[in-house]
């Protein structure tokens, strides 16, 4: 199977899967190595204590130039390490174990900042661009995000129209939290270009010394306060036509584009932050008795270590499986599996870092541990590349949108759609995977069964809730459970028989594979129905009391606008403005 259309290959089209591709664990030697080694010795200069201060930043990002670590990824002709994608995400996770704050600016520029020129520039623009990036001379932002849109990007308000003459666009609108702000060089910066038709849009490289760029003062986040993060605000600028980057309407399949290597470097950061912590409580847990004993003897403490270790594998082999997609394919529709990478990687490693607290007892409660920075440090990942609540929804979201498509093609009312159904219910599922241990085809029985239920839920979905099936959140997010289960299965799968095919001893993956197919197992039960569940029917219920109640009631105490009101009376006048 080709893997650039994996996932939505393996639900709507013939359910095949006769061969999967092993992806073995990326190993941490020759360059990876060195550069984790030179990094830990940064990170051993600069204690916790110090990426809080704000005169920090500077002498972060001159050390970080010295090792290179602005280049790890853009090509070696243009002066950077040309580390491979499975690399950089080693590098990610090995680097993020030791605090995000440090390198978080390094890390946003490649991930997502600089990436469109890699990706999608000219050789012109590469020239002029990627050169001073590696060397770290000039740092990038991504500038996507809006006041007033978020998730919704193909409706971004900021505009830019083509000059009379041709030569240049003329940029205006506003962009917020935007990492590297203040510190960017240059901006990959998305308008629509044609308000007329939404999502008919312009990614464009902006110098930030340009007439008519303003950034603002800095956020007031409650973490990763040594990295730069702020509103923009674009008026009148004058991009040159040559700094648009790839067609005019490419924007929105660019960004997209780009969001899918964030996002499986947030599952790699997400990977390396559980490990950590699995190994701070695994720690913990030996040196702390309870009643005379370790508290490693409890099952409670046993079951956040073993679930650290379980979501940690799980989180690194579908982060490793969808980079080897990219690896092939830089340009992969790989939306669906880097979506599944985000969302498991970060919820599982959030649950994680509570776990970890909790384990430390009261010590972990104090900030001379480091438990409290991680947390702050690490909430925003729930949130920016797409919320958990949109990558909840986003894969399920997708899929029905292609099924859709192709049921209109078809079909000319309700007897030919239900016949539509019945037809993609019956299409054989033909798997012909095989393996040599008795837990691993029991997986893989297990990720079949996933497969045919959730084309089923698609189908019936799509038949019984129409052009409704978008407000159906909880039908939605239910089958994106069931299809981050089996990739989850299928990315194990593929990682052990790699092991396998080097004479490595199964014995202690068999054991995470069969722990996690036990709690996948359990979720199914829960997730595997089209219809409302009773727990949904009485949230609906619940929600209409309370909106009845808030009609009635007056809210408590002094009402603000949180993200406002949380600023000093400057920064809001710079908010406000942009």
């Amino acid at each position: 199977m080709e893997s650039k259309t994996y996932l939505k290959n393996l639900y709507l089209d013939a359910l095949a899967l006769n061969d999967l591709p092993a992806v073995r664990e990326t190993a941490s030697t020759g360059t990876v190595s060195e550069i984790v080694g030179r990094y830990l010795e940064i990170s051993a200069m600069h204690p916790d204590t110090d990426t809080e201060a704000p005169d920090i930043r500077s002498a972060l990002i001159q050390k970080m130039k010295k090792i290179g670590f602005f280049g790890l990824t853009i090509p070696k002709a243009y002066g950077g390490l040309g580390l491979g994608l499975r690399q950089y995400l080693k590098i990610v996770e090995m680097t993020m174990a030791s605090g995000m704050a440090l390198g978080f600016t390094a890390l946003a520029h490649l991930s997502i900042g600089v990436k469109g020129i890699v990706l999608f520039g000219t050789e012109e623009q590469k020239q002029k661009y990627l050169v001073p990036a590696a060397s770290g001379d000039m740092i990038f932002s991504y500038a996507l995000t809006e006041p007033n849109t978020g998730s919704d990007a193909r409706n971004i308000q900021t505009s830019a129209t083509l000059s009379d003459d041709g030569s240049h666009y003329i940029l205006n609108g506003s962009k917020t939290y935007i990492t590297n702000a203040n510190l960017a060089g240059a901006m990959t910066v998305f308008a629509q270009l044609d308000k007329e038709n939404p999502g008919f849009m312009g990614a464009f490289i902006v110098e930030t010394d340009l007439d008519g760029v303003r950034i603002g003062k800095e956020m007031p986040k409650m973490g990763l306060k040594a990295s730069s993060t702020a509103a923009v605000r674009f008026k009148d600028v004058r991009i040159p036509r040559e700094n648009l980057l790839g067609k005019p309407g490419d924007g929105f399949k660019i960004a997209m584009t780009i969001l899918n290597f964030g996002r499986v470097a947030l599952g790699a950061g997400s990977t390396g932050m559980m490990m950590q912590s699995l190994q701070d409580m695994s720690r913990r847990a030996e040196q702390r008795k309870q009643f005379g004993v370790p508290i490693g003897d409890f099952e409670l403490i046993q079951e956040k270590i073993v679930s650290a270790r379980v979501n940690g594998e799980v989180a690194s082999a579908i982060s490793a499986y969808t980079a080897a997609m990219l690896e092939k394919d830089p340009l992969a529709p790989v939306a669906i599996e880097s979506s599944h990478c985000k969302l498991f990687g970060t919820t599982r490693a959030w649950e994680t870092l509570y776990d970890a607290l909790q384990v430390a007892g009261g010590a972990g409660y104090l900030t001379t541990q480091p438990y409290e920075k991680r947390m702050r440090d690490f909430r925003v990942t729930t949130i920016f590349e797409g919320t958990t609540e949109i990558h909840s929804i986003y894969p399920a979201l997708t899929l029905l949108r292609k099924l859709a498509k192709r049921m209109r093609s078809e079909t000319n009312g309700k007897l030919s759609q239900i016949m539509f159904v019945l037809k993609e219910l019956a299409l054989p599922p033909r798997w012909k995977l095989r393996f040599h241990h008795r837990t691993m085809n029991r997986a893989k029985r297990f990720a079949w069964v996933n497969a045919v239920l959730l084309r089923w839920m698609l189908a019936a979905g799509l038949l019984v809730y129409g052009r409704r099936i978008a407000q159906k959140q909880f039908f939605l997010r239910r089958i994106t459970h069931l299809s981050l289960y089996l990739f989850g299965t299928l990315a194990l799968l593929s990682r052990i028989d790699a092991a396998r095919q080097r004479g490595r001893d199964l014995a202690a993956e068999i054991d995470l594979l069969a722990y996690f197919i036990s709690s996948a197992s359990k979720a199914r039960r829960s997730d595997g129905f089209w219809a409302s569940i009773r727990r949904e029917r009485l949230h609906r219920k619940i929600v209409a009391d309370l909106r009845h109640q808030l009609a009635e009631k007056p809210t408590y105490g002094r009402r603000k606008e949180p993200e406002v009101a949380a600023l000093s009376s400057a920064d809001r006048r710079t908010h406000e403005a942009s």
